[in-house]
């Protein structure tokens, strides 16, 4: 399994990796890489490439567009890193992408995050109507 790395403004990437592994269990592939209140964007820079130590085969997740972790992180892909790089992670992102590799399927990351944000007011409306045919 490759390596998917979580990088996020403070412990939100690692409460992720914590309530992944309730639903799928323990996840030795998932490392995080949270930015503290007192690190510098270098800080933050060594902190990553701690991580990824020269892995051949690695994901990123972080969780905001234009934010330090996805800026910093981007930086490295500028400079000759090799790597994918997604920004908006959430929980059902993580999990598709853990389903793919489980079941060694390549996943459109961003279609199937996109497909699982439903507006449950709106669905509930729907199964009403339904029953009232």
């Amino acid at each position: 399994m490759r390596k998917l790395v979580l990088a996020s403004h403070g412990s939100f990437c690692e409460g992720l990796k914590e309530s992944v592994e309730m639903i799928l269990g323990p996840q030795e592939n998932i490392v995080t890489v949270s930015l503290l209140p007192d690190d510098g964007k270098e800080d933050y820079e060594n902190k990553f490439k701690q991580v990824i130590n020269d892995e051949d085969d690695i994901t990123v997740f972080t969780d905001l567009l234009g934010g330090t972790p996805a800026n910093v992180i981007s930086k490295e892909l500028m400079t000759g890193q090799n790597f994918k790089l997604y920004a908006g992670m959430n929980l059902p992102m993580v999990i598709a992408y853990l389903n793919g590799e489980m079941l060694d399927q390549e996943v459109d990351i961003v279609n199937e995050t996109k497909q699982s944000i439903v507006h449950v007011n709106e669905l509930l409306q729907d199964i009403n109507n339904d029953d009232d045919e």
